[in-house]
């Protein structure tokens, strides 16, 4: 996709959150959001139960992050899942890249921006999503558990989207895996403030689980997830009045 391209698609979310638009233009829209998300559905469908990695894309390969990253991607591979990011560089990199090279499934949602951002090396699959909101309901429809590591706006953006649909019990009592203590502790600080002020319910507090251990995320992401909900990674057939294909869940979106 041109640049320029990549610009005009960015500037449809923008423009539509400033307010009213013509009739047309907000019909318009809205045939644009239903139709990405028919092609998420369409290339997802078959990739089997998910953990999301969210994370900075800052991060060099050089970064204790990123290195703890990469690990936590190849012990979730290894443990059936499919590692799902946002399919940048940085922590998304290195989540799927852990995945990929220890045999398991990676995945991408890759935002589509004017900059910056283009799918990493590592997936199996990608889909080009190019609004936020659309990108977030994807990563969330396809996960069982969500692994939050050192980041910065976006991340915390994910985080609190994530707890509140939880909290709502819009989507089930998934299991979220704040990692890095030593990094996040002003953020757990504010939390426990917001249970202390009754703001949020001292239960809520149960909803996070901070660990600075791959092995003890794994073991509650197992617990919540394959011994909570009965988790087996079946093979969906494809339909062919569908022009699906068993090829359709190795195809790249390029």
């Amino acid at each position: 996709m041109k640049t320029e391209e990549k610009i005009k698609l960015s500037k449809d979310e923008s423009l539509f959150v400033r307010g009213p638009l013509s009739r047309f233009n907000e019909l318009s829209f809205a045939f644009k959001v239903f139709l990405n998300f028919i092609k998420a559905f369409r290339k997802l469908h078959f990739i089997g139960p998910s953990v999301t990695v969210f994370g900075s894309a800052r991060f060099t390969k050089d970064s204790e992050h990123y290195k703890n990253a990469e690990k936590i991607g190849a012990a979730l591979a290894k443990t059936g899942f499919t590692v799902m990011t946002g399919g940048g560089p940085g922590i998304m990199e290195a989540a799927n890249k852990g995945a990929f090279e220890a045999g398991g499934y990676s995945v991408g949602c890759n935002i589509i921006l004017p900059f910056e951002q283009k799918p990493n090396p590592y997936l199996h699959k990608w889909i080009n999503i190019p609004y936020f909101f659309l990108r977030k309901v994807i990563l969330v429809k396809y996960s069982y558990g969500f692994v939050v590591m050192p980041g910065g706006f976006g991340t915390l953006d994910e985080l609190f989207e994530a707890l509140i649909l939880i909290q709502t019990k819009v989507i089930q009592n998934f299991p979220v895996v704040i990692f890095d203590s030593e990094y996040h502790k002003e953020l757990c600080h504010h939390i426990q403030i917001m249970a202390e002020n009754e703001s949020i319910s001292p239960e809520d507090m149960k909803l996070l689980f901070v660990t600075d251990s791959v092995e003890d995320l794994i073991r509650h992401i197992e617990l919540h997830t394959i011994k909570k909900f009965g988790l087996v990674k079946k093979q969906v057939k494809p339909k062919w009045w569908f022009g699906e294909s068993s090829n359709n869940s190795l195809s790249n979106e390029k």
